[in-house]
């Protein structure tokens, strides 16, 4: 079951979550038809599988440790850093320690292209797609 959605002109908080973060389950926080921002919960030495999103997206390391695993490199981000990725680029994000990112998706009708930001839903603690 999808939660609800914030809407534009929302204040919606991103802070670190701190000791909660390993109890925390991944949402997606808002979505138009232009824009989805996703919080992704990784806990560590988790992976989330290797996807693509039709346009440019932005992935923000909140807090913890995240690699970015494109066939052309890794890009370690940390809290605090982030990473523009171009239209299409195929990535995995792989949890080094327990890490929150904020993720931006550019859409089309609602639509990241190959399932990427796809309906909302929010995953719980143990879920495995």
């Amino acid at each position: 079951m999808a939660l609800p959605h914030a809407q534009p002109l929302d204040v919606i908080n991103v802070t670190p979550l701190g000791p909660k973060l390993s109890g925390a389950v991944s949402t997606s926080l808002l979505k138009t038809e232009r824009i989805q921002l996703q919080h992704i919960v990784l806990l560590a030495h988790a992976d989330q599988p290797e996807h693509k999103v039709d346009d440019e997206c932005t992935i923000h390391c909140l807090e913890g440790d995240v690699e970015v695993v494109m066939p052309g490199g890794i890009r370690r981000l940390g809290a605090g850093s982030l990473i523009v990725l171009p239209a299409k680029q195929k990535h995995s994000l792989r949890a080094r320690t327990d890490c929150a990112v904020l993720v931006t998706l550019l859409l089309n009708a609602g639509d990241a292209g190959n399932h990427g930001g796809a309906g909302a839903r929010t995953l719980k603690k143990g879920d495995t797609d």
